[in-house]
């Protein structure tokens, strides 16, 4: 109950033939589902989604070539020569699309799809986070033919509709979602539906449909609603100054910057959150990365 893409890499040093579903990222990012090292691709290149029934590549920064023409998003379709760069080009193997899908519910948890490796966080409220988070509630991944769970302390099992797990007196019941459903909301985890940021520079709102809304505070939302309400790229060191008025010294500056930086970004991720909202430009600049939809709300 999976629906998913099947790829080959061509490009120097790949010669993988990896397994993609919704929500899943291509890039040169470390944390990247598909992670292809090269100078060519971005840290966030493109995404798969489950979009109008069909699974979908979505260009994230730039355009990708689909059989020679310039393209910002496309169906995949058996066949199909996608050219991400001059020399990076993947080909598609295998499409599925099965007739249901595999998502969960709960009280306070709204139905979602499962997509790649997640984990259940209790909360309050409950909530799906993409990838295997220490001390979740449970862990669920696909081994390729169906979705198997473990939770907290046990042995991991196979999850099937109409069971259900019973996670600290939260009763969380697995459910077939019609393929052509769980595509009219979009890849689920927020991670590619409409952002509404709520800048107040001291805390700071993200906010999504059928989602709880993410808080940050301290650091973290003041960097994002510089950005967000500067409405430009900054350098990493005029960030710094204005977060960190009274470091004079670089280096420190620099540090505390990678280490701020990489706390966002795995907050990002924890919380549902695309982890490229905060995005490095490779050339000591950081933006904000807005998506079709996303809306800043200018509170400071």
């Amino acid at each position: 109950m999976r629906a998913f893409v099947r790829l080959r890499i061509h490009a120097p040093d790949h010669c993988d033939e990896p397994t993609l579903g919704p929500g899943d990222l291509i890039g040169r990012a470390w944390s990247a589902a598909l992670q292809i090292d090269h100078p060519q691709i971005s840290e966030a290149h493109a995404w798969v989604s489950l979009r109008g029934g069909a699974l979908k590549l979505l260009a994230l920064r730039g355009r990708f070539l689909v059989d020679g023409q310039p393209a910002a998003d496309v169906e995949l379709a058996v066949g199909q020569r996608l050219h991400l760069a001059p020399e990076v080009w993947l080909e598609v193997l295998e499409v599925a699309l099965p007739e249901n899908v595999l998502g969960l519910e709960a009280e306070g948890l709204p139905r979602q799809v499962l997509v790649g490796a997640c984990s259940l966080l209790l909360g309050p409220p409950p909530r799906l986070a993409p990838g295997a988070v220490a001390g979740a509630a449970a862990q669920l991944w696909t081994d390729g033919a169906g979705w198997r769970c473990r939770v907290a302390g046990g042995p991991a099992r196979t999850l099937d509709p109409g069971d259900e797990l019973e996670l600290g007196g939260l009763r969380v019941r697995a459910v077939a979602v019609a393929v052509a459903a769980a595509a009219a909301r979009g890849t689920r985890l927020g991670v590619d539906g409409p952002l509404e940021i709520l800048a107040r520079y001291d805390t700071l709102h993200l906010r999504r449909d059928g989602a709880a809304p993410v808080a940050l505070s301290g650091q973290m939302a003041r960097l994002i609603s510089e950005l967000a309400t500067t409405g430009a790229p900054l350098s990493w060191e005029s960030a710094g100054a204005t977060l960190w008025p009274d470091e004079a010294d670089r280096d420190a500056l620099r540090r505390r910057w990678d280490v701020l930086l990489a706390r966002l970004r795995q907050r990002l991720r924890q919380e549902g959150v695309r982890p490229d909202l905060v995005r490095s430009t490779g050339n000591g600049l950081v933006e904000l990365l807005l998506h079709p939809g996303d809306r800043v709300v200018d509170e400071t």
